[in-house]
């Protein structure tokens, strides 16, 4: 390989191994080792497979709103003759749908507006004019933050049995039976104001723990999947909670409708934006849950026998942890917290029993816990990102007419693209990512090299050994051996004895 003058690319023949000097060896200069390690970890990272999940399943989405249009239809009928009008027509309604659900879930800029003028036109001015004007455009946030108060706290549970190697799907189950023992509780018992709250909160993750831990025990005990048994019991909770709502005990003297009384009013959760907002202190306990799954998953005992148990139980029984005590304690645990979010629920937003209590909720947080990562940061980021969905949605259908089932599609074809990371990584471009090439190719392909080099070696080699035989020297060697050499070709050996036998009888060599 031929010298270089400082600055210019040294040229590397294919198949030899790499210099000192080029990209991503010890000898690279650290602007490009550090920008191509840094690309490709973004490449591999999950961040992005999110956020092109997103990008992909909203552009499906779009595609389906100007399905459903009847200004886009109308438009497409004369397409060749004034095609412009067809673009005109889509953009249209993809933007105001995705601004709509955005009005509907973060921020009405046009509620803003019109409460700014209203206070000015009263003579407000300064601080008086913003703050109204504020409360009235952050309406949206504060209702997607109360749909994400029970969404949160019951994934967080999801999150403790998956990452712990059990599939929880008894979400829904779970949820009803906390939100039930805090219900009866509310209205039935009598309890000073603070007593009554605490009384509630406790009693709902009680009956959600012992509710979740029923699988658990059935695990533990009779081997049974966690995820038959978890789907039963949401089908036994549901309807035990139907037939609950007809007896005198949960209805009261209104036994027509099948609703219970209303949550004490000292046993409500307390407001946190006023009487006009459905924001509650359940917020706060929804924080302190993502807390706790971090304390409980990354610097707790407890914590690590459920991971250990996750990951290989065979070796964690070896390490002498109960393996079926671990798997009742994870699933006490996971219904404790979904059990939570039922109290949650029930206690601050809804303040009654109804056959409708869980809604979508335990299974939402099994897609919330999954988008998530079954991480801290993912799961709350995750769980406000599909209250926005959930908020945005019934806005643009009361707003724009689009069908809130395209906010389940989007939702669902998130999932679909979360949990296919190569497929994501392909449609962008990145295949090799997953698939890295392979270095043999190059390899076989300097290999002829080498063998001509040596065949022409050899023959060389087996040529001047030939003619040093006709010229009274040595015979050719076999193929493939090496010849001894001769006093007169190596003077490191010297000439042989005197009284060597061969200068004796022969004047040549052997």
């Amino acid at each position: 390989m031929s010298e270089t003058s400082a600055g210019e690319a040294r040229p590397v023949a294919p198949g030899t191994a790499a210099q000192p000097g080029d990209p991503g060896t010890p000898g690279a200069p650290e602007g490009s080792a550090s920008s191509a390690d840094l690309a490709r970890r973004i490449a591999r990272s999950n961040l992005l497979v999110v956020v092109m999940a997103f990008v992909f399943a909203f552009l499906i989405g779009s595609l389906l709103i100007l399905v459903a249009s009847t200004e886009v239809r109308a438009a497409l009928g004369y397409f060749f003759a004034r095609p412009s009008d067809t673009f005109v027509a889509c953009w249209r309604e993809i933007s105001a749908a995705y601004t709509d659900m955005f009005r509907g879930s973060i921020f009405d800029p046009n509620g803003f507006s019109r409460t700014a003028e209203d206070v000015r036109e009263r003579g407000g001015s300064g601080l008086y004019v913003l703050l109204p004007a504020l409360a009235a455009g952050l309406t949206p946030l504060l209702e997607t933050l109360t749909v994400a108060t029970p969404l949160i706290i019951a994934s967080v549970g999801m999150a403790v049995s998956f990452r712990s190697g059990l599939f929880n799907i008894g979400g829904t189950g779970q949820l009803i039976a906390g939100a039930t023992a805090a219900g009866y509780v509310g209205f039935a018992v009598d309890l000073p104001p603070v007593i009554h709250l605490l009384a509630c909160v406790i009693a709902a993750i009680v009956c959600g723990g012992l509710y979740g831990a029923i699988a658990g025990f059935l695990k533990a005990r009779f081997g049974a999947s966690e995820v038959i048994s978890t789907i039963m019991l949401n089908w036994i909770a549901t309807y035990a909670l139907a037939y609950a709502l007809t007896t005198a005990a949960f209805t009261g003297a209104n036994r027509a409708q099948p609703t219970s009384p209303s949550i004490s009013a000292d046993a409500r959760l307390p407001l946190l934006a006023g009487e006009d907002h459905r924001l509650h202190a359940g917020l706060l306990l929804a924080v302190l849950a993502v807390v706790f799954l971090w304390w409980l998953m990354n610097r707790s005992t407890l914590g690590f026998r459920f991971r250990a148990v996750g990951s290989n139980p065979r070796a964690a029984e070896v390490a002498g942890i109960d393996v079926g005590r671990s798997a009742i304690g994870v699933m006490f645990v996971a219904g404790a917290l979904v059990g939570l979010a039922g109290g949650v629920h029930v206690l601050g937003t809804e303040q009654r029993l109804t056959g409708s209590i869980a809604g979508s909720i335990g299974f939402d947080a099994i897609t919330v816990a999954l988008l998530g990562r079954s991480g801290p940061v993912g799961i709350l980021l995750a769980g406000l990102l599909f209250a926005a969905l959930s908020t945005g949605g019934r806005f643009m259908e009361t707003s724009q007419g689009t069908p809130i089932d395209l906010v389940q599609v989007i939702q669902a074809l998130v999932v679909l693209f979360i949990a296919a990371p190569p497929m994501v990584r392909a449609l962008i471009g990145l295949r090799s990512v997953d698939r890295p090439r392979d270095p043999r190719p190059r390899r076989r392909a300097a290999a002829p090299t080498a063998v001509a080099s040596a065949s022409a070696g050899t023959a060389a080699a087996s040529a001047g050994a030939g003619a040093d035989a006709a010229d009274g020297g040595t015979a050719p060697t076999p193929e493939g051996t090496a010849a001894p050499p001769s006093s007169e070709e190596d003077p490191a050996i010297g000439p042989p004895p005197a009284d060597s036998p061969d200068d004796t009888s022969k004047g040549g060599t052997a």
